[in-house]
C-alpha cells in the first residue's frame, strides 16, 4: 500500500530546497505543566524550530537519561497520559506550522484504548492525526518488530521514525534505512540521552556510512547540548535534536513568562549555530 506523503516528509523537502538543516527541540509533554506544552510549543516554533519532538511520559523510559526521566515523573505526578498531552498539541494545532512528532513507549501504544494491540495501535495513530501529530518514535521497538505498527498506520501518512545507532551493522542500517517514514533519528553513542561535553569521535563516519545506504533525512540526537555541538552536527547531518539541555533550561525557570522566556532563548542560540 501506498504510503501518503507526511507533513515531515513535506517540511524536510522544504528544508532541503533552502539547503537548511532542521532543528529539532525536545520537550516532555506535561512538563512543566499540561497547561504550558501547548505554549512551549508555540515559543519554540518562534525561537526557530522546524521540527518539534513532543514526549508523552512513560514511568520506564529505557533510552531516557536522568534529566528526561526527570521530566517524565514529574509530568505523570501533574496527570499526564497519552491523551492529555495529544489534548495538549491539539489546544494550539491550528497556531502551529511546523510538525510535531511524538516520542512513546511500545507499552503505551498498545495499551492506548484498551481495546488489544492492534486496535489500541489504529488508534493513538487516528487520536495522535486528529490532534495535529505527525509521526512517532518508539525507542523501544526495534525493525524487525515494527510491522504491526505499520500496519495501524496504513497509508495515513502518519510518520513512523525509527532509530539507528552506531553499533547497528550494515544489514540492520539497511532494513531502518527502507522502514523508517520521515525521517532516521540517528543516535549519536551507544547510550541515554543526556548532557555532554564533547561529540562521539565516531559520529561523522557513522552518518557518512548511514548516508550510503539512504536519501532519508538522517536527523541526530542524544548528547547535543551547545550552540557549538549543534553546528558541528548541522555540517554533517540533516536535522539536530536537542532535548536534554532544553528541558534542564526549563526546569531551572520559574513562572511561566520565565519558562517560555528561557526556552526560546536556548533554543535561538542553536538556531543561529545551525
Amino acid at each position: 500500500m501506498p504510503h501518503r506523503a507526511s507533513p515531515i516528509v513535506h517540511a524536510f523537502e522544504r528544508l532541503r530546497r533552502a539547503r537548511r538543516t532542521a532543528l529539532i527541540p525536545f520537550v516532555m509533554g506535561g512538563d512543566p505543566t499540561l497547561s504550558m506544552t501547548g505554549p512551549l510549543l508555540l515559543a519554540l516554533e518562534d525561537a526557530g524550530a522546524d521540527l518539534i519532538e513532543v514526549g508523552i511520559p512513560f514511568s520506564d523510559p529505557l533510552a531516557d537519561g536522568p534529566i528526561i526521566q526527570g521530566a517524565s515523573a514529574r509530568a505523570l505526578a501533574h496527570g499526564a497520559t497519552p491523551a492529555r498531552v495529544l489534548a495538549a498539541v491539539a489546544s494550539v494545532r491550528h497556531r502551529l506550522r511546523v510538525p510535531v512528532v511524538c516520542l512513546s513507549y511500545w507499552n503505551l501504544l498498545v495499551q492506548f484504548d484498551g481495546r488489544g494491540a492492534q486496535g489500541s495501535l489504529r488508534a493513538f495513530v487516528r487520536a495522535a492525526q486528529e490532534s495535529g501529530v505527525s509521526g512517532v518514535i518508539v525507542p523501544d521497538l526495534p525493525v524487525e518488530e515494527h510491522e504491526p505498527l505499520r500496519r495501524a498506520v496504513g497509508d495515513t501518512g502518519f510518520s513512523t521514525v525509527l532509530l539507528a545507532a552506531p553499533t547497528s551493522p550494515p544489514e540492520r542500517l539497511r532494513a531502518i534505512a527502507r522502514s523508517s517514514q520521515g525521517f532516521i533519528y540517528y543516535v549519536s553513542v551507544t547510550g541515554t540521552t543526556g548532557v555532554r561535553r564533547t561529540l562521539p569521535p565516531g559520529l561523522t563516519h557513522g552518518v557518512r556510512q548511514l548516508r550510503l545506504l539512504t536519501t532519508k533525512p538522517i536527523c541526530v540526537g542524544f548528547g547535543i547540548s551547545t550552540p557549538a555541538q549543534a553546528a558541528a552536527v548541522a555540517r554533517i547531518a540533516d536535522g539536530v535534536i536537542v532535548g536534554s539541555a532544553l528541558i534542564r533550561a526549563i526546569e531551572r525557570s520559574r513562572g511561566r513568562s520565565a519558562i517560555l522566556r528561557s526556552a526560546e532563548t536556548f533554543l535561538r542560540r542553536l538556531r543561529n549555530a545551525v
